[in-house]
């Protein structure tokens, strides 16, 4: 039987598409058929999430400092930081440590309520921000760059929770397909600051008072707590000085993503523990 006859067709106005957040996310929602089931997906895959941000925020600002083109974007001041610039930026240059704690606040906002209005505005000015809209210091990323960024944290969080050693399939899929469906919803709340479809609509559309980057309906929304603090070291809550886990860890180890190479190979993340062992190829 036709899926027509299945299921009515659904009337979408696409004005709203471009002048209601709202309208626009329900549609993806729809679309996607993301619902309850994700929801709770990513409610209970969240400490497994949040045990990797550490490791993902280090391997997505080696792959931006590894091209010209990608780490010139931080020889440009951002709004919020007012600290020393190198000319050259390295991973530990004080605008990159400013800016890992605010990937990992951020990859730890994915971690939250999918279910309020506000998860998917802060995802929109998230994409905002990016085109330099509401920054002191304009900086507008152009958007191979985000699309290329945005598929290194999807493939990274996939292979790890794919490769746990405990956690039943079932779940595992869950907890995949719920995160792809978020980035995708996250893509597109970027691509919708970029591409022109819609601009009849949208042309002298006033988007009202910008808050600052990390704020949202006047709260802050992006907690330096959240993460490291700023000009700390950056692995030091995945692996003590020398590479090797607390006197408390049942374990020692070494320090994950050390030496960490384009090869994810061999990936693992622990069951409830907050370390994540990689043993990339040829370390």
């Amino acid at each position: 039987m036709p899926a027509s006859k299945n299921r009515p067709m659904q009337h979408i106005d696409r004005k709203s598409l471009y002048t209601s957040l709202e309208a626009r996310v329900r549609y993806l929602h729809s679309f996607l058929d993301f619902g309850v089931s994700d929801i709770e997906a990513l409610k209970s895959g969240s400490k497994y999430i949040q045990a990797l941000i550490p490791a993902v925020v280090n391997i997505v600002y080696k792959k931006l400092l590894q091209y010209d083109i990608t780490a010139r974007a931080f020889t440009t001041r951002s709004t919020a930081f007012e600290g020393p610039m190198d000319e050259q930026p390295d991973e530990e240059s004080p605008q990159i440590l400013h800016r890992k704690m605010f990937l990992r606040a951020y990859l730890k906002k994915l971690c939250s309520d999918p279910a309020q209005m506000e998860f998917w505005e802060y995802l929109d000015k998230v994409g905002m921000m990016h085109t330099g809209i509401g920054r002191t210091h304009p900086l507008h990323i152009e958007y191979i760059h985000i699309g290329a960024g945005l598929a290194v944290i999807q493939d990274v969080l996939t292979e790890a929770i794919l490769s746990h050693p405990r956690l039943h399939i079932q779940r595992k899929i869950a907890i995949v397909k719920a995160l792809g469906k978020v980035i995708w919803i996250q893509n597109d709340l970027f691509t919708k600051w970029y591409v022109h479809d819609g601009e009849e609509f949208t042309d002298g559309m006033d988007f009202g008072e910008i808050e600052k980057e990390g704020w949202l309906h006047g709260k802050k929304v992006l907690n330096e707590e959240d993460g490291i603090s700023e000009g700390s070291d950056d692995t030091a809550t995945a692996c003590p000085a020398g590479g090797q886990k607390g006197k408390d860890s049942p374990t020692a180890g070494v320090c994950p993503f050390t030496g960490i190479s384009s090869d994810m190979k061999n990936l693992k993340m622990q069951d409830d523990k907050p370390n994540v062992e990689v043993t990339a190829s040829g370390q």
